[in-house]
């Protein structure tokens, strides 16, 4: 299971520890769902999700601040008595004395941070998504086309490097060579980056390594993109059938979901990089309602009858 370290959180947000003495490095967030407690404050604590983190907004604060002192305590002994991560106070409110101290006799962190409750759940449930996410890795180049994320597979030697060195050449933008980390954001995106000990760097045959981002500068690269499409280069095969028109996508799967896939046969004379340009704005193109194959369909379909001048 994914999980983030709290101490990670706590950087990230920059949240006010008001509980020191507890080690956050100890503590791991698993879900990527935040709690703010409602019905739980009234003591209600069927289906009490505590493997998220709790937040606590103004309108909780001053229900808390409302009830007798015996009561106060009876919520927050079973509160922080639920094995909750955390609890994040939003907008710069302070817990009273009761809740840090039992707090800190239950291990549970109390943090503070001075965003409003809406924009700091918002922030936190987006950065946790990516944190996340299912992660899986696999062999390929993943470069920034026109601002559509082209992952380029293949065999190895077949010249994926060698197109990805083109299109930076070419003002392009490399994300990775050689091995793809690919995150599942949501049922609708795919994120891929590099790992850290290969990021910027792109291995030629005959050459060895080059260092993307000292050669062409810091526009060349990039740290992640969203993955739109799949070029597969595969050996030129004269008895296979290859699509011409495009017509029908075909699609490959990661994680569940589906991208467009074209396979490109490599033969001697044709340009790696300019394919690439072309599949791009093709799919930026069919992304906006245009499709040139429907549009050469739909002209033949047109004129398919009609009586000749």
């Amino acid at each position: 299971m994914q999980s983030v370290k709290l101490s990670n959180i706590i950087a990230k947000f920059e949240l006010k520890n008001l509980t020191p003495d507890i080690d956050v490095n100890e503590i791991n967030v698993t879900s990527t769902d935040i709690n703010r407690p409602a019905l739980q404050l009234t003591g209600f604590f069927d289906h009490f999700p505590t493997d998220r983190v709790q937040v606590i907004g103004y309108v909780e604060h001053t229900y808390l601040l409302r009830l007798d002192e015996g009561r106060r305590r009876y919520i927050y002994e079973e509160i922080l008595g639920a094995k909750i991560p955390c609890m994040i106070f939003c907008r710069d409110l302070m817990p009273d004395n009761d809740l840090i101290e039992i707090a800190n006799s239950k291990g549970v962190p109390i943090l503070v941070t001075n965003q409003t409750t809406s924009s700091f759940m918002a922030e936190i449930i987006r950065w946790l998504n990516v944190e996340l996410a299912p992660c899986i890795s696999i062999h390929g180049v993943l470069v920034d086309v026109y601002g559509e994320g082209v992952l380029i597979m293949g065999e190895s030697g077949i010249g994926k490097s060698e197109a990805a060195l083109e299109l930076i050449k070419r003002g392009h933008r490399l994300v990775t060579d050689d091995v793809v980390e690919i995150s599942k954001i949501s049922d609708e995106t795919l994120m891929g980056t590099s790992p850290d000990i290969t990021r910027h760097f792109i291995e030629l045959r005959g050459i060895g390594i080059i260092d993307v981002k000292t050669l062409f500068g810091v526009e060349s690269v990039k740290e992640t993109q969203e993955i739109d499409m799949v070029i597969k280069l595969e050996d030129w095969n004269k008895d296979k059938e290859y699509d011409r028109l495009g017509l029908e996508e075909q699609y490959i799967e990661f994680l569940g979901n589906k991208v467009v896939c074209h396979s490109i046969p490599i033969r001697p004379g044709r340009n790696l990089a300019i394919i690439v340009e072309s599949a791009a704005v093709n799919h930026r193109q069919k992304k906006m309602g245009y499709n040139a194959a429907k549009e050469l369909y739909r002209r033949v379909q047109a004129n398919i009858g009609k009586p000749r001048e």
